[in-house]
């Protein structure tokens, strides 16, 4: 995550809760270290975001505070749409309702003279390809990426052969109009890519899988690296 995305996650954090939040709390949901939080909590002061609190009592986030009027370049802007059109023509169900109203909700808030880049891109046809629809809920799979929540899959291999796994979720990957679930699999003890397509059933457990996901999506990505032919 880059540190702007964190300046305003740690921002959006701060806005959904009533009582205080300890940078160890903050540090651990955006998993980060203290010592990064705290470079961050500075920044944010120096920009003049009313948040009081120090380390070891809690920071909470001023009243009324809202974020700057929002600021995107025509091309900037139609990155955003044709990126959301693509979603909302490749992914799930929730996923692409999702995309339909990021693309409403920009339309709303960028000036009256950048609405036609937006009617513009979303004119352009994006053609969704020979995607098959998942049929487990896609939405409880970011969930589970988001939260780090075991899971477990019911799945059946190139060969038909059907299997029951335990993953951790890292994250959804786009190949040739596949998605695929790179995931830590338990039973295997390695990284593993499981097509969605082929993912009879997905169930979140309710336990948490350890450590942090960046940090084993930078472990998967060195392993890629390694096995790459």
């Amino acid at each position: 995550m880059r540190r702007t995305e964190r300046l305003f996650q740690i921002i959006q954090i701060l806005r959904g809760k009533q009582r205080p939040v300890t940078g160890r709390a903050l540090a651990d949901e955006l998993e980060i270290s203290l010592r990064t939080l705290y470079r961050d909590m500075a920044e944010l002061m120096a920009q003049r975001v009313p948040i009081t609190g120090e380390a070891g009592t809690g920071y909470v986030l001023g009243e009324g505070y809202d974020m700057p009027p929002l600021m995107l370049t025509a091309d900037e802007l139609e990155a955003a749409a044709l990126g959301a059109e693509w979603v909302a023509a490749q992914s799930d169900p929730s996923l692409a309702r999702a995309a339909r109203d990021l693309v409403a909700k920009l339309s709303e808030a960028i000036p009256d003279e950048l609405r036609p880049v937006i009617l513009d891109a979303g004119s352009r046809s994006i053609v969704p390809g020979t995607i098959t629809q998942d049929i487990f809920d896609g939405a409880a799979l970011r969930r589970a990426i988001r939260e780090r929540y075991r899971t477990k899959i019911a799945y059946k291999d190139t060969k038909g052969v059907a299997t029951d796994r335990v993953i951790w979720p890292l994250l959804i990957a786009f190949l040739d109009n596949v998605r695929y679930i790179v995931a830590w699999c338990e039973t295997r003890q390695d990284f593993r890519h499981f097509r969605t397509d082929r993912v009879e059933t997905l169930t979140p457990l309710d336990s948490k899988y350890p450590g942090r996901r960046a940090t084993l999506i930078r472990e998967w990505e060195a392993h890629s690296a390694r096995t790459r032919p």
